[in-house]
């Protein structure tokens, strides 16, 4: 338990100098975090072993994986808050068809792209592991975007809409990646599996919305009987850590798997609580300051995770960078595709696709699946690879867009330190 906390002392330490130094260069402070995590972990600091420095292993990371797994719920709910009704009625129907249209946009460039390499070298890539990886690159990383959006205090029609499109694409991924896994699944099998394909992924959605509902119907009913903040915030907390904990289970129901999306059950309950409750917003902007701590951690601890020895292997290396610039084709044609039918301002439209770069924990939590297939192992190596640089240069390319779409005001030198001046 002493090294436990030592670790996660000194996790905080390296991600606060590290965001230090990455202000310094004009990156944002995600990516200090990162680089916090890579610096700490088991191929750098840790691989010395000792305790309380760093991460000795990748399960030494995992083992902290209930921070990761509340700071999501943190972020997911805070996402949620996004999609409050007066934002749905003028930019719902936008989100939902850039939403729709960047994922399966980039799905289909990466498919055609590795399909194509599998008819070069089929000794490298097989039909399934292309058809899958198409659907893996469309998920994106709400967290690292979430948190860019947040440090340089982004606003307008870009930011509003990349929120919700950010929300939504975990529900569109995980749809393309069953459907895709059934068909990479059908072709090593020779046999179709409508309940793998069909029933599964839409009752997964259903369960997740249903579960996100009713925790955030229960937060809001609670909450009318707390008046202090400390105790609303402490609310809060209990209600994430309640949702976030019932999403984590798996069931059967006869033949069929039952699951929860971690981030859409999060992320309804949020939408559902900033609709309910008049003081959501002002509950909700001091549950952000409260949580910045945690969010941290997930970070460093994203960081630490990843893992460098796919590096030395040339195979993935190529494959990797393949899908990684087809990747990047992929949403920003898909995204330019959707503005363009939603009808999206110049400056949205030109802008658009390079904010959706970040990928990470969702992308990584379908590699899990994948690597049941005969090429598993080359799937969960490329995405890896994908997220590593994905990681390191998204927050960086989003901030970027958001800039020059005029949404980020430089900030000036600030201190808390200093006394307001008097009026």
């Amino acid at each position: 338990m002493s090294q436990m906390l030592i670790t996660l002392a000194v996790s905080l330490f390296a991600g606060l100098l590290m965001s230090r130094v990455a202000k310094k260069v004009g990156f944002p402070a995600v990516t200090g975090y990162l680089l916090a995590g890579l610096a700490l972990g088991p191929f750098c600091i840790g691989a010395f072993g000792l305790d309380g420095l760093g991460f000795s292993s990748l399960d030494n990371v995992k083992s902290f994986s209930i921070i990761s797994q509340f700071a999501l719920g943190i972020i997911a709910f805070t996402i949620g808050n996004e999609f409050r009704l007066k934002d749905l009625k003028s930019m719902g129907k936008q989100a939902f068809i850039v939403g729709i249209s960047e994922a399966v946009g980039t799905t289909v460039v990466v498919d055609i792209s590795l399909i194509i390499f599998h008819f070069i070298r089929p000794d490298i890539m097989s039909l399934s592991s292309a058809v899958t990886l198409g659907a893996i690159a469309a998920a994106t990383a709400p967290a690292a975007t979430i948190m860019v959006v947040r440090q340089y205090k982004s606003e307008g029609p870009l930011t509003k809409l990349l929120l919700m499109v950010v929300a939504l694409d975990d529900a569109v991924g995980l749809i393309l990646f069953a459907i895709s896994f059934g068909i990479a699944t059908a072709i090593e099998s020779g046999e179709v599996n409508v309940i793998g394909i069909v029933v599964e992924p839409l009752l997964e959605l259903v369960l997740s919305v249903a579960l996100g509902s009713l925790t955030g119907l229960v937060f809001t009913l609670l909450e009318r009987f707390f008046h202090s903040r400390s105790k609303r915030l402490a609310l809060a907390c209990a209600t994430i850590f309640l949702t976030v904990g019932i999403a984590l289970l798996k069931f059967r129901i006869g033949s069929v798997n039952c699951s929860f999306s971690l981030l859409l059950t999060c992320m309804i309950s949020g939408t559902f609580f900033c609709n309910m409750c008049e003081a959501s917003e002002e509950l909700m902007g001091r549950f952000e300051r409260w949580s910045e701590p945690v969010k941290i951690l997930f970070f460093v601890l994203s960081g630490a995770e990843l893992d460098l020895k796919i590096l030395r292997n040339p195979v993935v290396l190529i494959v990797g960078f393949a899908y990684i610039v087809m990747r990047i084709v992929g949403k920003i044609s898909g995204a330019f595709v959707g503005c363009t039918v939603s009808k999206c301002s110049a400056t949205i439209k030109k802008h658009f696709g390079m904010t959706l770069i970040p990928q990470a924990g969702v992308a990584l939590g379908m590699t899990l699946t994948a690597v049941n297939l005969q090429g598993g192992n080359m799937i969960r190596n490329v995405v890896l690879f994908g997220v590593l640089v994905y990681e390191l240069i998204g927050p960086s390319l989003t901030k970027r867009s958001l800039l020059s779409a005029g949404e980020i005001s430089i900030e000036g030198k600030k201190s808390s330190r200093r006394l307001n001046a008097s009026n």
